[in-house]
């Protein structure tokens, strides 16, 4: 990624075809297609990249299983295509992950569950259309992965699998595939590579107001965080992917509100928690909750992440903590199923963030709302996207270049299901004569892939920066300043967050304000800051975890 002056410089050195206005997974996609059809694009984001619902999830990408008993077949058909899709695009990136789903004691499995995933087998074949025996030929491909079809495992392999199964006794278990990622890393991905296509990107960057010439949305004015400038930018076409900030630009010639959507946020909140206290092994566990539902426990970084909670939200959509209710909720259904103990205080971490369902006027609550994408479009031709979910968000980014195309009566298909997104990293692009902390090559290797040798030349360079963030993480402090380098990190929140996952699963060793001073000297080392604003840096940080809920110990139930 170029430097954020770099890109500050061409943004204003001409106007473009295409701004994207919001730096979220769905404007990263929207960049990367229309750069790649041939347009010229800039993309705007108010904070940092990924800072919403984006770096929020549930970290999956899959076909959304329980989507099936709403009978939304075709959502679930979209996304698990999209899923094989992504694992050929960017393997280091999104991952399989064995499922399970348990029969404890003298239960017996659930017949309706294995209805539902007799119809995720059948529709989790290939985008071209391959059968069981063409994904057979196809299984030696190191570029194709086609999951297998789900299979009863006796209890003694899903122990095996989940080691905090072998108490309870399974006597067997469902087992699936379904992939992981880390959403942030593959929104920063699908940015760098819509720079290679020629895209200019830059956060900080608020949008104040859409620009008007004769009734056409003709570009958008912005306001620039570091310098306070009022900065316009022209373009022919306007495209609105702020996801659930979607209803709030709006140009001046609206002729009727059904021109744009109306959001009806559903705040889903996450807990993560050590392996130490509930062993998950290699293997996610679909677990029963309170009022028929289902939440899952699965490895991530080392950590256990247990969610998700799907609730109406009316608060304010800027900082999103967990609801203190939610984190009760998912610890009590873990307890209960488990056997364990586990209190806020065990808690490693805690997150929300609220998913961008669009309004109907349907009473039934957002739980059983369709996770449809919708595209608006105003009279004065801008386009909005939003709704959907992380896995569709390439076939949502092509919707709306495919009608741009139509406007513009250019011939442009979409090139996005053969474009990769990264690269993995080669042997020799993880080979370095600098001690890491144990895991720390495996991690490079799936948040950066090739790009970890930049990170390892850095090692080499400056051997203190091969410490770790926190004792006990894998993360570098070399990270920091690749942050601050090449992805235009400007705040301890942008690493601990975003750039690194530490605020979501160390938050702990993170109450030692050493850590979080090391951060912010590093950041003020690259970026000019002063020594007051170090220290004003890394008080920022503590602001931004409490506003955030990060940490569990500290969230009040409601």
């Amino acid at each position: 990624m170029i430097s954020r002056n770099d890109a500050l410089q061409a943004i204003q050195e001409h106007p473009f075809d295409v701004v994207v206005v919001g730096g979220g997974i769905t404007g990263a996609g929207v960049a990367l297609d229309a750069a790649s059809r041939g347009y010229s694009v800039a993309l705007l984001e108010r904070n940092d990249f990924g800072e919403g619902t984006s770096s929020r999830s549930s970290k999956m990408v899959h076909g959304g299983l329980r989507y099936l008993q709403n009978f939304d077949l075709g959502l679930v058909r979209e996304a698990l295509l999209e899923r094989q899709l992504l694992v050929q695009l960017a393997p280091h990136l999104v991952y399989p992950t064995p499922f399970l789903v348990p029969a404890l004691g003298e239960g017996r499995r659930d017949r309706r569950i294995g209805i539902g995933l007799n119809m995720y087998d059948v529709m989790a074949t290939s985008r071209i259309g391959r059968g069981r025996s063409q994904r057979t030929e196809h299984s030696g491909e190191a570029d194709f992965w086609s999951p297998d079809r789900h299979r009863t495992i006796s209890g003694e392999e899903a122990a095996e699998l989940i080691p905090a199964l072998g108490p309870m006794e399974p006597s067997s278990a469902y087992l699936f595939y379904d992939c992981q990622t880390d959403d942030v890393r593959l929104v920063l991905t699908v940015l760098g590579e819509a720079e290679r296509f020629g895209a200019v990107v830059l956060n900080r960057a608020e949008v104040t107001e859409v620009l008007d010439e004769e009734g056409h949305a003709d570009g958008v004015a912005f306001r620039e965080s570091e310098s306070g400038a009022r900065i316009e930018l022209r373009a022919d076409n306007v495209v609105n992917a702020t996801g659930v900030w979607a209803d709030r630009i709006r140009p001046e010639e609206l002729l009727a509100e059904e021109e744009i959507p109306r959001i009806r946020p559903s705040r889903g909140t996450h807990v993560t928690l050590s392996t130490k206290q509930l062993d998950i092994g290699t293997a996610a566990c679909i677990v029963p909750a309170a009022g028929e539902r289902t939440i899952f426990a699965l490895p991530w970084y080392g950590r256990v992440l247990v969610g998700t909670t799907d609730n109406d939200y009316e608060g304010s959509i800027d900082h999103v903590p967990p609801s203190g209710d939610d984190v009760e909720y998912l610890l009590e259904a873990v307890n209960a199923y488990f056997g364990t103990d586990i209190g806020p205080d065990d808690l490693t971490g805690a997150y929300a963030g609220v998913r961008p369902l669009v309004s109907s006027g349907d009473p039934k609550k957002s739980v059983d709302i369709s996770r449809r994408a919708e595209l608006y479009e105003t009279s004065s031709g801008m386009l909005t996207i939003t709704g959907g979910k992380l896995t569709t968000f390439r076939r949502m980014a092509a919707q709306v270049v495919d009608r741009i195309t139509q406007r513009d009566g250019r011939d442009a298909e979409s090139r996005t299901d053969d474009i990769p997104l990264g690269m993995t990293a080669r042997p020799d692009d993880l080979q370095t004569s600098v001690g890491l902390p144990d895991g720390a090559i495996d991690q490079l290797a799936f948040r950066y892939g090739h790009a970890a040798r930049a990170v390892l030349d850095l090692c080499e360079e400056r051997p203190e920066l091969a410490e770790p963030i926190v004792p006990g993480h894998p993360d570098l402090l070399a990270e920091v300043v690749i942050a601050a380098r090449r992805e235009q990190a400007r705040s301890v929140a942008d690493v601990l967050l975003r750039r690194t996952r530490l605020g979501l699963v160390a938050v702990p060793e993170l109450r030692d304000p050493d850590a979080t001073l090391a951060v912010a000297r590093l950041l003020g080392q690259e970026l000019g800051w002063s020594e007051s604003r170090v220290a004003a840096e890394q008080e920022d940080w503590g602001r931004v975890a409490e506003a955030e809920g990060l940490d569990p110990a500290r969230i009040p139930t409601q």
